[in-house]
């Protein structure tokens, strides 16, 4: 976290306006892939190419809308979920699912790999996350975290820690070697949770219109971040390049973002108004400066560069 802050990038490069009704995920390929993959209501997952905005391949499988993606270390595969209770894993060149894991008995708001792609979580509205080996050919959960106490919408996976954001207003992080759980009560519906790279402090969105920064060593808050709306939907919040800002978008259809360490917001205050209603998912490129995506329930994604 040594970059200096920069606002988020604002200069509109596509629209990719092909899916049917609201998106509520969009997500990088990773490393040098010039790709995006976006998942929405039209129950389809879509990947296109992030400089032409073409689309190159369609996803079509769920039942029910599409809630989160998460992308293998690389590319080969990719998870989602949705509302149809079901995590599927997809192979991304053949287009066909590798695996279906059935367990939940609500619909899963979040999917997340571990580093290798060789543990998947889901967490759902049935409070529960689960926990799928995909090197086995088991269909049954290597193991069920059930502490939450209301639905969950967040996860990550570390190399040995899952933490977990739930709407019961607590965070949760589970040491997977020691068999211990760290539970932070926050007070307000967790929808969003990024930790940093050194994991030392974690990013947290909540039905608040606030976004905090927690040490996680002793829970305390680091520095709040307010001017957005946030109360009914959950928005994904995320950090800028090199870490040194907070990127969210909000239900006004502005995209906000702020200085890490000092809170202060950047750009124009209020920012203006870039989609027609709540911005679902925002996502900073991890190793790019001035690269962005954002999905829209106004039914397009939108790819933004630093002009």
């Amino acid at each position: 976290m040594t970059s200096p802050a920069t606002d988020a990038p604002r200069t509109l490069h596509k629209t990719i306006s092909s899916h049917k009704g609201a998106v509520n995920v969009v997500r990088y390929a990773k490393g040098a892939a010039k790709y995006g993959l976006s998942g929405g209501r039209d129950r389809l997952i879509k990947l296109w190419n992030r400089e032409t905005a073409m689309e190159i391949k369609t996803y079509s499988g769920h039942g029910y809308e599409v809630l989160c993606l998460d992308v293998a270390h690389d590319n080969t595969k990719f998870a989602s979920c949705g509302g149809d209770r079901i995590a599927y894993v997809w192979d991304v060149t053949s287009g066909e699912t590798i695996r279906r894991f059935h367990g939940h008995a609500g619909r899963i708001n979040v999917v997340a790999l571990n580093a290798d792609s060789s543990v998947l979580a889901s967490g759902s509205y049935d409070s529960t996350v689960r926990l799928w080996d995909l090197r086995s050919q088991s269909r049954q959960a290597i193991q069920t975290l059930d502490d939450a106490r209301d639905s969950i919408m967040s996860v990550h996976v570390g190399p040995t820690e899952i933490i977990t954001g739930s709407v019961d207003g607590y965070v949760r992080s589970y040491d997977i070697r020691k068999g211990q759980l760290n539970s932070d009560l926050i007070g307000f519906p967790v929808s969003s949770i990024q930790p940093t790279d050194d994991s030392l402090s974690l990013l947290i969105g909540t039905l608040d219109s606030t976004i905090r920064l927690m040490d996680r060593a002793n829970g305390a808050m680091l520095n709040t971040f307010k001017g957005h709306v946030n109360k009914d939907y959950s928005t994904k919040t995320c950090f800028g390049y090199g870490q040194a800002s907070v990127i969210c978008g909000d239900e006004e259809g502005r995209i906000w973002s702020w200085d890490l360490l000092t809170a202060t917001p950047m750009g124009t205050q209020p920012p203006p108004k870039v989609h027609e209603k709540v911005i679902t998912w925002v996502e900073h490129h991890p190793s790019s400066s001035g690269d962005m995506l954002t999905a829209s329930a106004d039914g397009t994604v939108k790819i933004w560069r630093s002009s």
